[in-house]
């Protein structure tokens, strides 16, 4: 065990140490930034579909999930989960006008399930959001006129409770702390009267530093409906909460270098006090998702889950924008696996398939265009060592946003990869 616990900790640093920005979507300017974490890898594979659980993988979008009961096999104990995953984005973005590309990886989470008889407990760390843009904005002189810059998230740390009611009924919750910071800048040039650059630009830099709780229940069913077929259904639901955000903004005169460094002259910090808006509350919105899916255990499934985000509830005091609105946020995913074979002897019979798409309003709406995005997904989890512990690879491949308005659609193609690591806990020995 001691070894599988080392493996996740170097996978976890290798992931982070290469984690640099989440996102580098330009849609992340706005609020909290882009939605980072939309599920484990075996989750995203399959259309980002997360009502299915089962005794070897960690679902950390339903804490009813973390129930579990004594496997009372003689010299049999607990079996506890672990799980690391990262990801890798590559972007094309395109405007009408002119084609980029771009490209990010990161870390997305870091968990640990230990069931105790029909107890069982979660506890993890991933990010929630991330930040991460670099834009220009060109005059009607065809002069650059505005370069903004972004960068940061929030983070999530969270510990869960799932019980099982009954062999079939398990329930939840989970309560994580959020925290993290966002920074952003923008620096507007200026020209004399021949279109010569001036010597000095101004530049505006904010910082807010963020905080708070939110909670998330959840409840799975999951009852035999003939000899062979489960039927599978489950419901979260994340009331409304609110961060309380700590704000920073300076002013001042900067020299730009020909590489594009700034060198700020005459820095002024900005007394938020005076104005109220040196501390101040974001709500985060409601979220309830509803899944209902049926399957052969260890043979197949197939479900679908419906995500509602009461985004329109969105509201901060610093984070506004004049060409920006919230309406409320769905999701759509369908998606399933297959194994052909998972006690035979032949190794790719016993590998999981996955597949599944996923149709998402954003809730984002900017100069009257609604922001939405589509994926499609394929994954297959590699079974590694004993206890049922395997690797988890997964491809995603969709596109956001429009060209509508002057915006950017995106393009992406998203690849995926975890570890999850079995180990049994708590085992009775045979002998003394």
């Amino acid at each position: 065990m001691i070894k599988k616990i080392c493996l996740v900790c170097i996978a976890f640093l290798a992931i982070n140490s290469h984690a640099q920005e989440g996102t580098t979507s330009p849609y992340s300017f706005y609020g909290l930034g882009s939605l980072k974490f939309k599920g484990t890898v075996e989750n995203v594979s399959m259309g980002g579909l997360s009502i299915f659980t089962d005794s070897i993988h960690v679902n950390l979008r339903n804490p009813a999930s973390y129930a579990g009961r004594f496997i009372k096999s003689t010299g049999e104990g607990h079996i506890v989960k672990f799980a690391v995953g990262g990801s890798s984005s590559n972007t094309t973005l395109k405007t009408n006008t002119a084609s980029d590309k771009a490209n990010a990886a990161t870390f997305d989470y870091l968990a640990l399930s230990i069931p105790m008889g029909r107890l069982g407990i979660g506890i993890g760390l991933m990010p929630y959001t991330s930040v991460g843009y670099k834009l220009e904005s060109i005059n009607d002189e065809d002069f650059l006129e505005y370069k903004y810059r972004g960068e940061g998230g929030v983070n999530k740390a969270f510990l869960g409770v799932g019980y099982l009611l009954t062999k079939d009924l398990s329930v939840g919750v989970d309560a994580s702390y959020n925290f993290g910071n966002l920074q952003n800048s923008v620096v507007n040039f200026r020209y004399d009267d021949e279109g010569n650059p001036l010597q000095y630009h101004s530049r505006e830099v904010n910082r807010s530093d963020l905080s708070g709780l939110n909670f998330n229940f959840g409840l799975t069913y999951t009852p035999m409906v003939s000899e062979k077929l489960q039927l599978t259904s489950s419901i979260t639901f994340s009331p409304k909460a609110d961060l309380t955000s700590t704000n920073q903004r300076t002013f001042a005169s900067v020299l730009v270098s020909s590489t594009g460094q700034e060198f700020p002259v005459n820095e002024i910090e900005t007394d938020l006090g005076a104005l109220g808006l040196d501390k101040t509350v974001l709500s985060l919105p409601t979220k309830t998702a509803l899944g209902v899916g049926i399957g052969q255990p260890r043979k197949w499934f197939l479900g679908a889950e419906y995500t509602m985000l009461k985004t329109s509830e969105f509201s901060s005091e610093i984070f506004t924008f004049d060409n920006a609105t919230y309406q409320d946020a769905s999701t759509i995913s369908v998606g399933g696996f297959l194994i052909p074979q998972f006690n035979s002897f032949t190794y790719w019979k016993r590998v999981v398939y996955r597949a599944g798409f996923r149709f998402e309003n954003t809730g984002l709406k900017i100069e009257n265009e609604s922001i939405d995005e589509f994926g499609m997904s394929f994954g297959v989890g590699l079974p590694v060592g004993n206890v049922f512990s395997n690797v988890n690879i997964g491809i995603e491949v969709g596109q956001r946003g429009t060209i509508n308005q002057n915006l950017v659609k995106e393009n992406f193609v998203n690849f995926q990869l975890s570890l999850s690591l079995n180990d049994r806990w708590f085992e009775k020995r045979k002998y003394n």
